[in-house]
């Protein structure tokens, strides 16, 4: 019988991408990891985990980092069954759960009636990390898409935390996922996220501690931008990115290692986020391009139109360029740099050297001011609503959402 052959060094070429985009390799909280690890380890070790959101990039590694700490239940939930099913199995082939810890995999919608049969059902939890979320702004291109945002990011959310409660799982711990899109946002996604946050925060929940994360672009997760670069290049078809557009990046690891931190030690009603140099760390995203082409060998060759930038790929690659699409920043919800504090909003230390957190400031009046009339519309499709009734009806809570419209979205776009 012939020996299979060793299968491709994506490892080593992922390892490659992250340095050429992070310029580090690493974890750059692996510091904080360690020097906390028995704080982690008394928070985890021996409780009762519920991950939702579980199988995505962020939840995977999240998941990957917390099995660590031996929890002795943990329950991952997540409407994608083909990917829990990948999931579980490539944890029993590294032998991430060993006895006696149990890890329990549940394909089912975090707002849907079967995860309130879970948790009437279940025993209580100690720790509950949720990772569901609509995460792209281009998601806002109609009024269906916006509708499913809010429906995902606040409606199933407070849903989810009002059965938490019934079920009597006062967890000592809850955490959500934010985006950095919240602070200061300019996009219906960034503001679903804020008001996520202010729900999370505000409500009448009886958790021990809630916290949250915001944290900068999650380098070649699942449907992220550089993902893209690289499927492009797979496909040879012509990358595209926006002009003079800034972002900053993190690994999928350091990723796990900012939820992980922030769930298990982030100090009550605060939003924990990296601390990133700007002059450094926020990189145009033409420049991220090339270095992703760099690993590959090849060179950027410059186009501003889709046309000649897709005629352009083979003719390219012969002279080991690439054709990189430099697209206006004209679309939807987009603005050209990010941050991760808001106008007003002051961060505060708690303990650890790479990280930060900002005091929740509540809105003058209930989150379910806002809630309820959206979540009547996804109930009830005779009912009127539009997109300027939402983002008037969020701007009078939201004094720093400033709405960024155009006939343009990124499905306009390559």
């Amino acid at each position: 019988m012939t020996a299979l052959s060793p299968p491709p060094p994506q490892a080593e070429v992922a390892t490659r991408l992250d340095a050429a985009v992070i310029g580090r390799q690493g974890s750059r909280f692996a510091g904080d990891m360690a020097a906390r690890k028995a704080d982690l380890r008394h928070a985890i070790a021996d409780s009762r985990v519920l991950v939702v959101g579980a199988c995505g990039s962020i939840g995977t590694t999240t998941v990957d980092a917390l099995l660590e700490f031996q929890p002795q239940e943990t329950v991952l939930v997540d409407s994608n069954e083909n990917g829990l099913a990948e999931m579980m199995r490539d944890l029993r082939a590294r032998d991430r759960a060993p006895a006696p810890m149990r890890v329990q995999a549940v394909p089912t919608d975090y707002g849907g009636p079967i995860m309130r049969r879970l948790l009437a059902g279940a025993k209580p939890f100690d720790l509950v990390l949720n990772f569901a979320a609509m995460k792209h702004v281009r998601s806002e291109k109609d009024l269906p898409s916006l509708l499913q945002i809010f429906e995902t990011n606040v409606v199933k959310h407070r849903r989810f935390l009002n059965w938490l409660a019934e079920g009597g799982h006062a967890a000592r711990r809850y955490f959500a996922v934010s985006t950095d899109k919240a602070a200061n946002p300019t996009s219906l996604m960034g503001a679903s996220k804020r008001a996520m946050e202010e729900l999370i925060f505000a409500g009448p929940w009886n958790f021990g501690a809630v916290s949250a994360a915001r944290f900068a672009n999650v380098a070649f997760s699942n449907g992220s931008v550089l993902a893209s670069l690289v499927q492009r290049l797979a496909l040879r078809q012509p990358l595209a990115v926006p002009k003079a557009t800034k972002r900053y990046f993190v690994s999928i690891a350091e990723a796990g290692h900012i939820c992980l931190l922030a769930a298990a030690l982030g100090p009550h009603r605060h939003v924990v986020y990296p601390k990133l140099d700007p002059t450094v760390e926020l990189r145009l995203l033409e420049d991220v391009a090339r270095a992703v082409l760099a690993v590959y060998g090849l060179a950027a060759e410059i186009h501003d139109r889709e046309s000649t930038a897709r005629a352009a790929v083979d003719g390219a690659l012969a002279r080991s360029h690439y054709p990189l699409l430099l697209t206006p920043l004209d679309t939807g919800g987009e603005k050209a740099f990010e941050e991760f504090l808001a106008e007003g909003e002051i961060a505060v230390e708690f303990g650890l050297a790479k990280l930060a957190a900002i005091p929740h400031r509540p809105w003058s009046f209930g989150i379910d001011a806002i809630v309820d009339p959206i979540a009547a519309a996804i109930e009830d499709a005779s009912r009127p609503i539009d997109r300027k009734a939402i983002v008037a009806a969020l701007q009078s809570v939201m004094p720093q959402f400033r709405h960024v419209a155009s006939d343009l979205t990124l499905d306009d776009r390559i």
